[in-house]
């Protein structure tokens, strides 16, 4: 039986984390679901796995706490374990920006909501600056044609990237207007509390991210190129949200495409391109040792707990 996986977030004020912390992992562990879910002062982010009741049960729960009413979440089905535990954790950001002035729980704060269908005409028109806020090695993946790539590694990095690169960019362009994407909404939406903190005016961002967009718009008009990295079990999908070519090493953890997994350095879980020069002969054993394990309980129809998990949107 095929296990119901949910992805969401929500930016919200929230406050006596410890006891909704200890009510969530009650209510997830009697109800058989696991997976992540991170609560902080600014709201909450999560990706969950189990049977249907439950999973509906636990967004449920959430939806009664103050500001998360609204919570909305994205359904997928796993047709293994997509999860061996559960972690409620509490953190200073659901999404780690490192800026803990910026509250993108104020209606105030955001920029503004695109909806997809609205989404071609605002980055097709050349007074727009379009920018994709997610890491350099998920653009590489896929993005929308003609998207500025800031090159970032993380999310905490997009801050640094704003003052040295695109302030600078906006004072010589002057764009009508800045539209911002991400892959389910979470960072492109704290992405425009930041910018319009730092006073940059015309900011917008791509309402339900990159996701919402394949599953509404028809690809024969899409202006989306590639496939979406996403947070789980498929790696990358593509634009009928069907599992894509990627793979993610488990040495690394970063996507591989299939002209990657030809090079002579991609060893199946020991070392690819992205981490060749990145670990010891010793960590290299230890891999190797770790993906044996892994094609044995493969063999058995077995789950490894080496293997890649679904993980919210970072």
């Amino acid at each position: 039986m095929s296990e119901l996986v949910a992805a969401f977030y929500r930016f919200a004020a929230l406050g006596d984390l410890p006891h909704l912390q200890r009510e969530l992992g009650a209510l997830a562990e009697g109800q058989g679901v696991r997976g992540t879910i991170l609560l902080a002062p600014e709201g909450v982010n999560g990706t969950i796995a189990g049977a249907d009741a439950g999973v509906q049960a636990l967004l449920a729960r959430l939806r009664q706490v103050a500001g998360l009413e609204r919570l909305e979440a994205k359904f997928s089905r796993s047709g293994t374990q997509a999860f061996h535990r559960l972690k409620v954790r509490l953190k200073r950001e659901i999404v780690t920006m490192g800026e803990p002035q910026v509250q993108p729980y104020l209606a105030s704060a955001v920029g503004t909501h695109v909806p997809p269908e609205h989404w071609d005409a605002l980055i097709a028109d050349p007074g727009t600056l379009v920018i994709d806020t997610r890491n350099t090695y998920e653009v590489a993946i896929g993005s929308f044609e003609g998207a500025l790539d800031p090159g970032t590694t993380t999310f905490r990095e997009f801050p640094r990237w704003v003052e040295q690169e695109l302030r600078p960019l906006v004072e010589q362009r002057q764009p009508k207007a800045i539209a911002m994407f991400c892959t389910g909404g979470i960072r492109c939406e704290k992405a425009t509390a930041y910018l319009q903190q730092r006073g940059f005016e015309g900011v917008h961002h791509l309402e339900g991210g990159i996701l919402r967009y394949l599953e509404e718009i028809p690809e024969e008009r899409s202006r989306w190129q590639g496939e979406c990295f996403v947070f789980d079990h498929r790696v990358a999908v593509n634009h009928r949200l069907e599992p894509g070519d990627h793979s993610l090493c488990h040495a690394c953890g970063l996507p591989l495409s299939p002209a990657d997994r030809q090079l002579a350095s991609y060893v199946a879980g020991v070392s690819c391109r992205h981490c060749l020069e990145r670990f010891s002969d010793s960590d290299r054993q230890r891999f190797a040792e770790r993906q044996r394990q892994m094609e044995r309980a493969r063999h058995r129809g077995e789950c490894h707990l080496g293997g890649p998990t679904p993980r919210p949107e970072r």
